[in-house]
Order: structure tokens, then C-alpha cells, then sequence
């Protein structure tokens, strides 16, 4: 058995869309620590890119889930019921908006689309979270989502995608109190930008990661590794007493009252 702070543990990865992906970040640090995984994917062009980064991973698991079915989420923690009898960890990488909800103004969400991007990027949360919940051992487990600081504050262009994160962290919050009386913990990391595909889709991206880099306290943006670290803290024993927290992994960004906004060419 492999040594570390995940040795002997199973955990479940979504939203690993590629090698950039803070969700793959997670994993490889969670591999890493001993901790054996599964992975959710979404259409057979994610299942290759996948199969190819997991491919050196013993004992990894890829399983087809469509978050937005319950079907598909009950039919994933079958199959990973089945290949292990039960999970320590869940990671929730899991989000997306139209591209177009972040160009305008949030005033102008369409109906529709509100309720997809809520749906995909916070209630999928909540039904995950229930899914796992029976697959648990006795001893407890560790839930973790991914947030933004658009969840606390206005963030130009995060517009409707903001108002899901909230959703999450208080999703978060409500479901740390549910499956707390069984030893499992819920928390949330509020990462700072990060270049990753999801985040190529928000338009002045550039400029947020120059903002954050000048005026963050430690002067300088986070990388997927940074999160990694934050990730295997709470997802290990060594967080054993935290739930319901939002732990800012930003170079303490977070923190500020006011900042100068960098020219930009």
C-alpha cells in the first residue's frame, strides 16, 4: 500500500477536462498521497483525454456521469459501489454558464439559463452529495467544491456564474450541517484565477489574472498546484474538525478593501 495522507483511501474526481484542470491538479496531488480514484467524464471526446491522463494511475476508475441526471449520478455511484463497496472523498469540480450570460449584463440572464447554470454548477453539488452520502464508511468522509470570489462580490463579467458559486458555498454550508451527525465534512476553496479552459471562457480573463497579480498580497496568481495542497488538507484527516468552511486560496487577494487597477496595453 501505497504511503502518504490519502494511503488506503478511495475518492471521487469530477471536471477533470484536461491536464490544466485544477480538478486533474487535485487528483494527481490525491494519487500522490496513496488515494485511489474514479473519475466522472462527459462525452466520449473527454473519456480519451482522460483514459490518456489516467493512464499510469493504478486501479483508477472512468465512469460516464451527466450531472444534470439523476439517472446517470445514481448509475456512476453503482458502479463505484460495485468496484469498491465504498468512498472516502469527493471532489466537486463541476461548473459552466453560456458564454454569452458573462458578456453583457447579468440583468439580461435568460430564464433558461439561469436554471442550467445553477443546476450544472451548484445543484449537481447537492445531488452528488447525496448519492455518495450511503457510500461512506462508519468513520466519516470529506466533500470539497470548487468556488470564486464571484460568490462574495461582484467580479466583472463572472455575472450569473457569481450568483451560482454563492449558491454553492451556501449549498455547502446547509449540506455540512445535514451529514455532519455522520462524521462527513463540507467544505468549499475559493481559488484565485487560474488559466484553465473554463476559464479561458470569460472574457477579460487576462485582465483579472493581472489585477489579482498586482494587487494580491503576495504578488503573484495561484497555479493548480497551489489549490492541490489546500485540496489535500481537507480532503485528508488533518482537517478532521472543519465543515462548512470557505477556505480563499488566492495569495490573499481576498483580504483587500481597495486596489489599483493595472494598465493594461
Amino acid at each position: 500500500m501505497a504511503e502518504g495522507l490519502l494511503a488506503g483511501k478511495r475518492g471521487v474526481i469530477t471536471g477533470v477536462a484536461n491536464e490544466r484542470s485544477i480538478a486533474w491538479g487535485c487528483a494527481k496531488r490525491c494519487a500522490e498521497e496513496g488515494a485511489t480514484l474514479a473519475f466522472s467524464y462527459l462525452g466520449e471526446a473527454q473519456e480519451k483525454r482522460l483514459a490518456k491522463l489516467t493512464a499510469d494511475m493504478d486501479g483508477a476508475l472512468r465512469v460516464p456521469c451527466d450531472v444534470t441526471r439523476d439517472e446517470e449520478i445514481e448509475a456512476f455511484f453503482d458502479s463505484v459501489k460495485s468496484a469498491w463497496g465504498q468512498v472516502d472523498f469527493l471532489v466537486h469540480s463541476v461548473a459552466y454558464a453560456d458564454r454569452n450570460d458573462l458578456m453583457g449584463r447579468f440583468v439580461d440572464t435568460s430564464r433558461g439559463n439561469f436554471h442550467m447554470t445553477l443546476d450544472i454548477s451548484a445543484y449537481s453539488l447537492v445531488a452528488l452529495a447525496r448519492a455518495a452520502e450511503p457510500l461512506f464508511p462508519g468513520q466519516g468522509g470529506s466533500i470539497v467544491a470548487m468556488t470564486f470570489y464571484g460568490a462574495e462580490k461582484v467580479v466583472p463579467h463572472y455575472n450569473v456564474m457569481g450568483v451560482a458559486k454563492a449558491t454553492l458555498e451556501a449549498s455547502a454550508r446547509y449540506l455540512a450541517v445535514d451529514m455532519g451527525a455522520k462524521g462527513v465534512r463540507v467544505n468549499c476553496i475559493s481559488a484565485g484565477p487560474v488559466k484553465t479552459l473554463a476559464a479561458s471562457a470569460i472574457p477579460s480573463f487576462r485582465r483579472m489574472l493581472a489585477v489579482n497579480e498586482r494587487n494580491a498580497p503576495m504578488g503573484r496568481n495561484i497555479v493548480a498546484d497551489d489549490v492541490a495542497g489546500a485540496s489535500l488538507y481537507l480532503l485528508s484527516d488533518l482537517s478532521s474538525a472543519v465543515t462548512g468552511e470557505v477556505l480563499h486560496v488566492d495569495s490573499g487577494y481576498n483580504i483587500l478593501g481597495g486596489f489599483e487597477l493595472p494598465e493594461l496595453a
